[in-house]
């Protein structure tokens, strides 16, 4: 039977202690009269209400990325390092962008990604979520001018507006192709040299050829058929007045390009000569006959030979460091000895490579610092500190390395091989990334000469044909620096 007092006595407000809520756990085992079934949010003192809800709507949920722990920060962005090419720039910039507007950085520039440290409890290095109350300040997001027409923060309008490198573009294709008949496919030889006075020497068979880079123009330097003998090796001296020319039957020739005329002519190798080195006045040469002599080209037959013998097969490596003061030979022993000026016998020995060490660059940049390149069976590039005696780093190309070179105005250096992938690399040092993939040679590239500009290089191969690479750019100044020490730029 229907009770209107019953039901006006439940709907009716008591001056009772309001209902506070209970968990689920509790409100099970209420029985259906015990348990009410409506409550109305009825005031019933100035500062209490029927129950107690949290209320989130004026928390700002900021997710910052200064929050993570410093340990989780370098790791992640040691990922981004990695996933980040250099020449994924504008994912780069994208990535800076996003971090302002929704993590709350403050990156201004792309290349720093400098963030501003923000001071955090003792516990908020492990959240990543931060709960604060609402304040008119929001410190966290920069604010841009009311003025503005950018829905961007400010940080993320200097962000963009911040100057950005241009990637440097390097050519897949030569700009200069040049035919080389008779050039030979030989590891141990070394037949291209490019002189300060930009004009190259290139042995063909059994002469030497002068091709001037300005004029274009070729010239016969000499020919040897009458002898019956080849050229094994062309160096210029430093001043590029002067070329050495190696033979097949041991001695060497020193030829005056000015007065086109052969000025001497040292004998003392039983063998032929396939590697040259200048230092100065002083010509060193390795052989076939496992030997290295320096000679004073100014007084050859008066000077007594230094000979240098360590190495126990063809000597077909030779490179003097940038402060004339060691010379790195490499053979076909698969040794790299570095030798000093004073000393007949070798002051570091580094027998790592597998192979023969015919590619040897010394770094202009580093002091002390040597790369060497292994053949076929080895197809390393490595690097060594001379001033320890240490190894360093090793990358390994996949393929037989017949060259190297190092730029003169970047810490990156060129690489030509052969077996079997017959390509040109650039490298950028200590990363060793890969910068360009040059191909287009059909035989082993085993030549390699640069530019005295440091810009270009030449390159050669037994498919007889000479390619010129722009591979390099000038970082410094377009005007060489010129001293008073320097006698060479000077009038005299």
């Amino acid at each position: 039977m229907y009770n209107q007092d019953f039901d006006k006595r439940r709907l009716k407000p008591t001056n009772s202690e309001p209902y506070k809520g209970v968990d689920h756990e509790q409100e099970r085992d209420y029985g259906p009269v015990a348990a009410p079934m409506f409550y109305s949010p009825t005031k019933v003192s100035n500062n209490s209400f029927d129950r107690f809800i949290p209320t989130r709507l004026g928390n700002n949920w900021h997710t910052t990325f200064s929050m993570i722990s410093d340990s989780n920060k370098s790791m992640i962005n040691k990922k981004a390092r990695e996933n980040n090419a250099e020449g994924n720039r504008d994912g780069i910039a994208y990535s800076c962008l996003l971090k302002n507007e929704l993590l709350g950085a403050s990156i201004e520039d792309v290349k720093g990604q400098c963030e501003e440290r923000r001071i955090l409890s003792p516990l908020a290095g492990k959240n990543l979520f931060k709960y604060t109350t609402p304040t008119k300040d929001r410190s966290l997001l920069d604010h841009s001018s009311p003025y503005s027409l950018s829905p961007l923060s400010a940080k993320s309008q200097k962000l963009l507006r911040s100057p950005r490198k241009a990637t440097r573009k390097i050519s897949r294709i030569p700009f200069k192709v040049l035919d080389a008949p008779e050039l030979q496919d030989d590891f141990y030889l070394n037949l291209v040299d490019w002189s300060s006075q930009n004009v190259l020497s290139v042995g063909l068979g059994s002469c030497v050829y002068l091709w001037s880079a300005c004029t274009s123009q070729v010239t016969r330097l000499c020919d040897l058929s009458s002898d019956g003998n080849t050229i094994t090796s062309v160096a210029w001296n430093e001043r590029g007045n002067l070329v050495a020319v190696g033979t097949h039957v041991g001695y060497i020739q020193i030829w005056d390009v000015a007065t086109n005329k052969q000025i001497h002519k040292i004998t003392g190798h039983s063998a032929r000569v396939g590697a040259l080195a200048w230092n100065g006045e002083v010509l060193s040469s390795g052989s076939r006959d496992r030997l290295i002599f320096q000679r004073d080209v100014r007084t050859p037959c008066t000077t007594p030979d230094r000979k240098l013998g360590a190495h126990r097969q063809e000597v077909c490596g030779l490179k003097w460091s940038p402060d004339n003061q060691y010379l790195a030979s490499g053979g076909n022993d698969n040794r790299l000895y570095v030798w000093n000026m004073h000393s007949l016998s070798p002051v570091q020995t580094y027998t790592e490579h597998l192979a023969a060490v015919k590619a040897i660059a010394w770094s202009p940049h580093h002091h002390g610092l040597l790369a060497s390149g292994g053949g076929t069976a080895d197809r390393c590039i490595r690097f060594w500190n001379t001033l320890t005696g240490q190894p360093m780093q090793c990358v390994d190309t996949g393929s037989q390395v017949c060259n190297l070179a190092w730029s003169k105005h970047s810490s990156e250096l060129v690489s030509t091989h052969g077996y079997s992938q017959n390509q040109i690399l650039v490298w950028k040092y200590p990363s060793l990334t890969q910068v360009a993939k040059l191909t287009g040679h059909s035989y082993r590239v085993l030549y390699l000469a640069m530019s005295p500009d440091g810009e270009a290089i030449v390159t050669g191969a037994g498919d007889e044909t000479l390619r010129f690479w722009n591979v390099f750019s000038k970082a410094r100044s377009q005007k060489e620096n010129k001293s008073v020490l320097n006698l060479f730029t000077s009038i005299r």
